[in-house]
């Protein structure tokens, strides 16, 4: 038996490939297919089925495309609701891999039909689980994402999460292996710890959802503190319910070499929003007027998610040579199809056609803490939770996140200057700034990270109060 973890940083997604003799099981697959035909090639081993814990939010999964390659059945827990065909398995129904059986146990809470699977090995022993969004390490899976129907409330999903933990996970074996659908970073949760693999019994001495002592504390704490979910996470499970495009046609489809002249006819024929993913480093130099910044290299797929409202928006590209396939791809993920093209040559070949070129002001920490002063303005874009364990005094917060709510109480008369931990985010926010018309401020080099470093900012400067716009 062979059990591996296939794990995307940049998603915080772990899927996995289970081989016994010469049959195979995947569960959670992300978008593309060919690293798992690749292994089952390699392996020489057939697929006999394809597990789904629930119909994602935060991604979409490859279930249908591995389906249609493979001819392997796909499989969902109790209750859900595929618009295709599907095996939709029984509470407790056993299913055979090799010498080896999964065994599908019901663990509503997270959505209705989330579901974990329980690995039995060759020997007969309750192995391992695979635990999708019920059960994460550190954390378990929010009850507020699920499409809910009727009169289900989040407090009632909740309640539905702690049955299956208590009645379903919590009586199997301390040294059952927990393999999750997400680790540290994902969205599906607030408190997940850094590692991707653990014991149900260290789980039950760490994880503070497994150590409540009462269901309505359980209710209340996995309740607290949950943000806002992601725009797009509604449109994913409905691409994950009902199928969507192959992924072969959206990468064929995206990568569309456009000249300069071809690029500005598309962008103003289509509408596309312009998708620059440089380091925020080369883009604020220089970029299409109107473009936005959201860097390859960091959160991509789940900020393009957070910052571009609707999946189906025509994206025109703007990336460093060489990587469009790798962004075609990681926007796939999260369901953004509609790449219609990409700038060849890069941003350099727009630089060298003599167009139009725009740039955002960026400083150094260095110099922002030799013009600090009692009345600088300063817009502090983290989480709530970054700014409330330490920030700039008298700094405002903004998260970056609901930027589409505040922009517009911003006085652009008034010069302010922006930061978040270390770049990355400050300069998402300072691209759509500038496509809206804001232009008075300076973004800061290295964010809150740089800024403490030097001593010409006092510390009494940092401190935990809050300030409203």
């Amino acid at each position: 038996m062979k059990i591996e973890q296939i794990y995307t940083g940049c998603l915080a997604q772990g899927a996995y490939y289970i081989v016994s003799e010469n049959e195979a099981a995947i569960i959670d697959p992300l978008r593309e297919t060919k690293p798992y035909l690749d292994r089952l090639e390699k392996d020489q081993v057939k697929l006999k089925y394809i597990f789904e814990t629930h119909f994602h939010a935060d991604f979409v999964s490859g279930h249908l495309d591995l389906s249609k390659k493979t001819g392997a059945p796909i499989v969902y827990g109790p209750t859900a609701q595929p618009e295709f065909g599907a095996i939709v398995a029984a509470d407790e129904q056993i299913f055979d891999i090799g010498k080896i059986k999964i065994k599908v146990l019901h663990t509503p809470g997270h959505t209705l039909e989330s579901s974990t699977y329980l690995l039995i090995d060759e020997n007969g022993k309750e192995t391992a689980i695979f635990t999708g969004d019920t059960l994460f390490l550190g954390d378990v899976g929010r009850p507020d994402l699920a499409q809910k129907a009727g009169e289900i409330t989040d407090r009632d999903l909740a309640g539905m999460l702690y049955d299956s933990l208590q009645n379903k996970i919590m009586p199997l074996d301390d040294s059952i292996t927990i393999y999750p659908a997400h680790g540290a970073g994902s969205a599906c949760g607030k408190n997940m710890q850094k590692e991707t693999v653990d014991t149900l019994g260290n789980q039950k001495k760490t994880n503070y959802a497994l150590m409540q002592p009462n269901k309505e504390s359980f209710i209340t704490e996995v309740l607290h503190g949950l943000t806002a979910p992601p725009k797009y996470f509604g449109m994913n499970v409905a691409l994950n319910r009902g199928g969507y495009e192959s992924f072969e046609k959206v990468l064929k489809k995206g990568k569309n070499p456009l000249s300069v002249e071809d690029f500005e006819r598309v962008a103003e024929e289509s509408g596309a929003l312009i998708l620059d993913t440089r380091n925020a480093e080369d883009f604020h130099k220089g970029f299409i007027p109107n473009a936005i910044n959201i860097g390859l290299k960091g959160d991509f797929a789940p900020w393009v998610g957070a910052m571009i409202v609707d999946v189906k928006q025509p994206i025109l590209l703007v990336s460093d040579v060489g990587t469009e396939e790798e962004v075609i791809t990681r926007l796939s993920r999260v369901g953004f199809d509609n790449v219609v093209g990409f700038l060849e040559g890069g941003f350099e070949s727009w630089k060298n056609a003599g167009k139009e070129i725009d740039e955002v002001k960026r400083i150094s920490a260095e110099q922002f803490a030799s013009e600090f002063a009692e009345n600088v303005k300063v817009i502090d874009v983290r989480k709530e939770t970054e700014y409330e364990a330490e920030h700039i005094h008298d700094a405002f917060s903004k998260p970056l996140a609901y930027i589409n709510d505040w922009v517009n109480s911003i006085d652009n008369s008034e010069h302010f200057y922006i930061h978040c931990a270390g770049g990355y985010r400050s300069m998402i926010a300072a691209s759509i700034l500038q496509s809206r018309g804001y232009g008075n401020f300076t973004e800061i080099d290295g964010g809150f990270a740089a800024i403490k470093k030097f001593d010409e900012v006092p510390r009494s400067n940092f401190v935990c109060q809050t300030k409203t716009l």
